[in-house]
């Protein structure tokens, strides 16, 4: 089942976007990130465990979106279920006005497979930039960022 996160679900939403974050797959999330966008946040729930999960981050007024900490669980993935979760985002940010949302990835054929397009990072907005600023990879940071248009 997948549905919006509660308070409940930040200190697994984080434990499962950190153990993929300390195999070098994704960006790590501290509890306090996780809680301060937690309305951001869909999860995937099986036998009440968080097994999945991704958010959707507005980045301004200029109709961009960001999906952001998609993840699986090992045994969980090759289901359908991540796709089910970026399939969430994208009509969470229909239903904001959103034009086109945007991901940052280390896996760009996963993005390519949903109908997303390669960008250069540098075609999007330097507000983004905030969190990369503060990443330990910057700025020798190997995401490819793609876009989808709404």
């Amino acid at each position: 089942m997948i549905r919006k996160a509660e308070l409940s679900d930040a200190v697994n939403i984080q434990k499962l976007v950190n153990h993929f974050a300390n195999l070098d797959l994704m960006l790590p999330r501290s509890l306090n990130e996780i809680y301060e966008n937690l309305r951001d946040f869909w999860v995937y729930v099986d036998n009440e465990e968080i097994r999945g999960c991704s958010a959707l981050h507005i980045v301004g007024w200029d109709g961009l979106a960001e999906i952001k900490s998609l993840v699986v669980a090992e045994n969980f993935q090759g289901k359908g279920i991540g796709k089910d979760l970026v399939l969430r985002c994208v009509d969470e940010a229909k239903s904001f006005g959103i034009d086109k949302i945007f991901v940052l990835t280390y896996r760009p054929d996963y993005f390519k497979n949903i109908g997303f397009g390669e960008i250069d990072k540098d075609k999007l907005p330097r507000k983004i930039w905030t969190e990369c600023c503060n990443c330990p990879k910057f700025p020798g940071c190997l995401e490819t960022a793609l876009v989808k248009a709404l």
